[in-house]
């Protein structure tokens, strides 16, 4: 393999990995197999395992995700492409109601083991329809796990154990991340879901973040040590499990933090973050909590207003100085 990956390349090959080891598992989307996938995300998946395994779907999102409820319910591990996450609001009757609650009202009987991969975030100026980061829907909803990778090799990692679950797992892809390189993982790569890594180490202020905004933490970190404060910077990778314990333990070193999200502040993550943080670490603290997230109004096309919208460096800096100077 190339010495660097892309974001994109790296979803397919995810998935190549997993169908090369497991024969049930499938993929089902709009535009999935022939065309590679509109971000280009499943490239070569078709040439390689076949129409038996890469199916086109119509355009209707009820169809894909009922479609893979039936199949995970009779045995296949299926992977359904939801195009872009706003859709994910067109099939949520069985997001939300029907494919995380089964195993619950059978007793453990029956699993649903499936996976709804999506084209997640906003930053590329695609409008209000098709630029919304919504994690934070199926956070509200008990029975889901719910994966958001920052790098290539996370991708094919977390989508490994994402796959491999017993429990349905909502798989978002950045569409702002899909051109960013990394080094490939070895053969064999799996990320446990629910573990949150520590991507820059520091002592003065912890930046918790997930996905697209893991990047910009980390540029933000940057123009924070050129003034002298060292911000250490938490991936957290999953909302469910949620890995508390590594946000913990980076608060004991630093007393500070600061939730860096994409959702709308209104019912964001960050609030559950800072939630367990005020329950289990109240005595860490030795300053308020901040939250850096996107606004409430939907997302505007022109560039420039989009970025008054989403979190940028600059206010993750801004926040950051407030807190280091309280």
């Amino acid at each position: 393999m190339a010495d660097v990956i892309t974001y994109r390349e790296a979803v397919a090959e995810g998935l190549a990995r997993e169908m090369r080891r497991d024969a049930s598992v499938v993929c089902l989307g709009e535009d999935i197999a022939a065309a590679g996938g509109v971000f280009k995300t499943t490239t070569g998946l078709l040439k390689e395992f076949g129409p038996e395994r890469v199916w086109d779907t119509p355009i209707s999102e009820q169809a894909i995700v009922g479609a893979a409820m039936g199949a995970a319910l009779t045995g296949m591990r299926p992977v359904a492409e939801i195009m872009f996450s706003d859709f994910l609001a067109c099939c949520w009757d069985y997001v939300a109601n029907e494919i995380p609650k089964i195993r619950y009202m059978t007793g453990g009987q029956v699993t649903v083991p499936l996976v709804v991969r999506t084209a997640n975030g906003g930053g590329l100026g695609f409008g209000a329809q098709h630029s919304q980061a919504t994690e934070n829907w199926a956070l509200t909803v008990p029975g889901l796990k719910i994966a958001a990778p920052a790098t290539p090799a996370d991708v094919i990692g977390m989508l490994a154990a994402a796959v491999r679950s017993d429990d349905p797992v909502v798989f978002f892809e950045h569409k702002g991340l899909f051109a960013t390189k990394g080094p490939p993982p070895p053969p064999d790569h799996v990320v446990e879901l629910g573990r949150a890594a520590v991507v820059r180490e520091g002592g003065d202020i912890t930046l918790v973040a997930l996905a697209s905004m893991v990047p910009l933490a980390l540029k933000a970190a940057g123009v924070l040590a050129g003034e002298g404060i060292e911000a250490e910077v938490v991936d957290l990778r999953c909302l469910v499990p949620l890995d508390a314990a590594t946000v913990l333990a980076s608060l004991r070193k630093t007393s500070r933090l600061v939730t860096v999200e994409e959702n709308p502040y209104q019912g964001g993550w960050g609030a559950t973050v800072v939630s367990v943080v005020a329950d289990e670490g109240f005595g860490l603290l030795d300053a308020p909590v901040r939250r850096v997230a996107g606004e409430c109004v939907p997302l505007p096309f022109a560039d420039a207003l989009e970025q008054q919208v989403v979190p940028t460096v600059d206010k993750v800096v801004t926040e950051v100085r407030r807190l280091a100077a309280y």
